[in-house]
C-alpha cells in the first residue's frame, strides 16, 4: 500500500513515522519543500540565536521513509502532481501543509523558516538604541517581543496587538503584560494599518517610528487545499468528516492546521493527536475495521517570556480558559515540555 505525507511540520513527521509503526507493509513518501523538520515553536528563539529551530528530516523520520524534496501543486484521486511535473501514486495520502502567514507590506514574518532567518540578519545588524515592533498580541508575538527584549536589551521594543495577550484572561493575562513590562517592552492596544517609510500607522491615526517591524500573526492556510479541488471551508481548510477524512475524498486525511476541525485552534498540540488519531483510522481500515471520530481535547496555553520566565493558563477540554494560571517554574516547564513534546511525537509517532 502506497501512501503519501504531504508536509514534514509536526503532523506530518508524525503522520509518516506512525503510519510505519501502524500499518504493516505501507510504503510511505514525504513530500516536502526543504530538507528539515522545523519547530515553528521556536522560531523566536531562531531569530536571536538561542535556538537553532531546524533538525534534518534524515534524523526524523524512520528508516524505509522515502522523502521528495518539492512543492505539491495537487493532491485527490490517487495521485500527488509535484510542481516539476512529476506524479505520485497513493491509496491514501496525510495532508498536513500546516499554516501559512500572510505579513503586512514592510513587516518581516517570523512565523516561517525564511522570516525567522531574515528576522535574524535584520537584528543582529541593529546598532543600538534602534527600535524594534512586533505586530500580534497574540502567542507569537509576545514571545518575539519578550525574547528580542530579553536578548538585545540595547534596543527599544513595543508590541502591538488588540489588546496585547487577549487569548489569556484573568491573573495569566495580567502575569503576561507585566512579564513584557519587566522586560521593557512597551505595550500598545491597538492595531495597525500600514508599515511604510520606516514608520507603523495605527488606527488611531498616530504612527510610530521602527527600525524593525516584525510581523507575530499566524493566520491562513496555504490554497492546496481549495486548489485541488477538495472541499474548504470560508478560510481555505479542508472540510473533513470526524475520522478526518476529506469529505471529497476519503482516501485523504487532512490533520493539523491546515483541516477544518471544529474548535480547533493552530497549535503543534491540535497537530499532533489529530495526526495520530488519523493514522490510526487508517489502521483501522486496512484491517477492515470502522474508523473513529477524533475528539479535540486541551489541557492548556502557555507561553515564554524570554528564557527564564513563562506563564501558563489551564483550559477546560474545548479550549475555553479556566481561571487557574501559573507562572515562575512551574510555567517555563510546562511550555518546555510541551515544545519538546511535539518535537519527540513528530520524530517516534507516539501522539494523542
Amino acid at each position: 500500500m502506497k501512501v503519501v505525507v504531504i508536509g514534514a511540520g509536526y503532523a506530518g513527521s508524525l503522520a509518516a513515522n506512525r503510519t510505519v509503526r501502524k500499518v504493516r507493509g505501507a510504503e510511505v513518501t514525504v513530500v516536502n519543500p526543504r530538507p528539515d523538520f522545523v519547530e515553528r515553536v521556536r522560531l523566536h528563539q531562531r531569530i536571536v540565536g538561542t535556538a537553532r529551530a531546524a533538525t534534518p528530516l534524515e534524523s526524523m523520520l524512520k528508516a524505509g521513509i522515502e522523502v521528495r524534496l518539492g512543492s505539491v501543486e495537487k493532491v485527490g484521486n490517487g495521485a500527488v502532481v509535484l510542481d516539476d511535473g512529476s506524479v505520485l501514486l497513493f491509496d491514501y495520502a496525510f495532508l498536513a501543509v500546516g499554516s501559512t502567514v500572510r505579513p503586512m507590506p514592510g513587516t518581516v514574518p517570523v512565523g516561517t523558516w525564511e522570516g525567522a532567518e531574515q528576522a535574524r540578519a535584520a537584528l543582529a545588524a541593529l546598532p543600538a538604541g534602534s527600535a524594534v515592533t512586533v505586530i500580534g498580541g497574540g502567542a507569537t508575538g509576545v514571545e518575539t517581543a519578550a525574547e528580542v527584549a530579553e536578548a538585545r536589551p540595547d534596543l527599544r521594543v513595543r508590541i502591538i496587538g488588540s489588546p496585547v495577550a487577549d487569548g489569556f484572561s484573568h491573573r495569566a493575562f495580567d502575569r503576561i503584560r507585566r512579564g513584557l513590562e519587566r522586560l521593557g517592552v512597551a505595550i500598545v492596544d491597538e492595531g495597525a494599518t500600514a508599515v511604510t517609510g520606516g514608520r507603523v500607522h495605527l488606527r488611531s491615526g498616530a504612527s510610530l517610528a521602527s527600525d524593525l517591524t516584525l510581523w507575530g500573526i499566524v493566520s491562513g492556510v496555504p490554497d492546496l487545499a481549495a486548489r485541488s479541488g477538495l472541499d474548504v471551508d470560508a478560510d481555505g481548510r479542508a472540510l473533513v468528516d470526524p475520522a478526518l477524512r476529506s469529505v471529497a475524498d476519503p482516501r485523504v486525511f487532512a490533520v493539523g492546521d491546515c483541516a477544518a476541525v471544529p474548535g480547533a485552534r493552530f497549535a503543534c498540540a491540535t497537530a499532533t493527536p489529530q495526526a495520530a488519531a488519523a493514522v490510526d483510522n487508517l489502521a483501522r481500515l486496512v484491517a477492515g475495521r470502522p474508523p473513529e471520530p477524533f475528539a479535540v481535547r486541551y489541557l492548556a496555553r502557555a507561553v515564554t517570556l524570554g528564557r527564564r520566565a513563562a506563564v501558563g493558563q489551564l483550559t477546560h477540554r474545548d479550549d475555553s480558559l479556566r481561571r487557574a494560571s501559573m507562572s515562575g517554574r512551574p510555567a517555563v516547564a510546562l511550555k518546555e515540555l510541551a515544545s519538546r513534546g511535539g518535537k519527540f511525537g513528530a520524530r517516534t509517532g507516539i501522539g494523542g
